[in-house]
């Protein structure tokens, strides 16, 4: 995954603090929707810096796709399947169907908190692949 950063300064150990425009998923189009309060945010991250890039220059960097990858596998794909699974399973005790179900939902959002915990305390790394012409 790449996207435009701007370089605010250059470490010594060969890294680079970094400033990045966060995006929304619509792509920033919050007049026709009405938004979601993600525009505008600025994230600051350090990432390494092979390309020599100076303070200033407004870059491409790059990550692995995996960590989010995983991250939407866990919040979006296990709690909806725990759910359909204990509801599934347990239709026979009528009501208490949807209990289970909910039950297995929240379930299903524990290793999501946990990788949340992981990401945190183990940062993605970053690069700096390239200049924005």
């Amino acid at each position: 995954m790449q996207r435009k950063a701007t370089v605010e300064a250059v470490l010594p150990d060969g890294r680079a603090e970094l400033t990045v425009q966060r995006e929304s998923a619509c792509s920033g189009d919050c007049h026709k929707c009405g938004g979601c309060g993600t525009v505008g945010q600025t994230l600051h991250l350090t990432a390494e810096n092979p390309v020599a890039a100076q303070k200033g220059d407004i870059v491409y960097i790059s990550s692995e796709s995996t960590t989010v990858l995983w991250a939407a596998v866990l919040v979006y794909a296990l709690p909806p399947v725990l759910f359909l699974t204990g509801y599934l399973l347990s239709m026979r005790l009528g009501a208490w169907a949807a209990l289970i179900g909910a039950a297995g939902f929240a379930v299903g959002l524990l290793p999501a908190f946990a990788y949340n915990r992981h990401i945190r305390k183990q940062p993605p790394v970053y690069s700096i692949v390239g200049f924005v012409k």
